[in-house]
């Protein structure tokens, strides 16, 4: 696997696999990326398990959080990680132990060695890319955002009169 460069349909085919997500680094403050990811996601259907040690026990919208993958009671489909790149290979290890089928790690999170470890065992791995962001490109989620709508146009716009004052 090139993960330099996914195919569109290898990304649609991981995030149509995944129903249940298991998200490392989730974060209990609203402005946090690893939140707003969550949102995201459990708003198209996906249920997201929150793991983060620090955030152990709370509740992160609606969700029971974790403290490591290995304390989630239910089976996971993806392992979505918002950790540094040097903390990915034991969560790799944990995403096989569990039995997940796919690793994501983050924009900006990658380690091949890890990725190669869990693509052996036969978990699809995404690296250096956000599933909302794919989601909303793969699945025409985009275009209710302005694209494609006739809001957002790159076409010059005709000039508009000058209005005279009244004086």
């Amino acid at each position: 696997m090139n993960h330099d460069s996914y195919s569109d349909v290898y990304l649609h085919g991981v995030l149509a696999r995944a129903r249940v997500i298991a998200m490392i680094g989730a974060s209990p403050n609203w402005n946090r990326p690893s939140y707003f990811v969550m949102k995201y996601l459990q708003g198209k259907g996906f249920r997201v398990i929150p793991v983060n040690p620090a955030a152990a026990g709370q509740v992160i919208l609606g969700e029971i959080c974790y403290p490591e993958l290995e304390s989630v009671p239910d089976a996971v489909d993806m392992v979505d990680v918002f950790r540094r790149s040097d903390a990915v290979a034991p969560i790799a290890d944990a995403a096989i132990a569990k039995g997940a089928k796919i690793l994501w790690l983050q924009i900006g999170v990658r380690h091949d060695a890890a990725a190669a470890r869990a693509e052996a065992a036969g978990l699809d791995v995404v690296m250096n890319r956000c599933p909302k962001i794919e989601y909303a490109r793969l699945f025409g989620e985009l275009g209710w955002q302005g694209i494609n709508s006739n809001v957002i146009v790159n076409k010059k716009r005709p000039p508009t009169r000058a209005v005279k004052k009244l004086m």
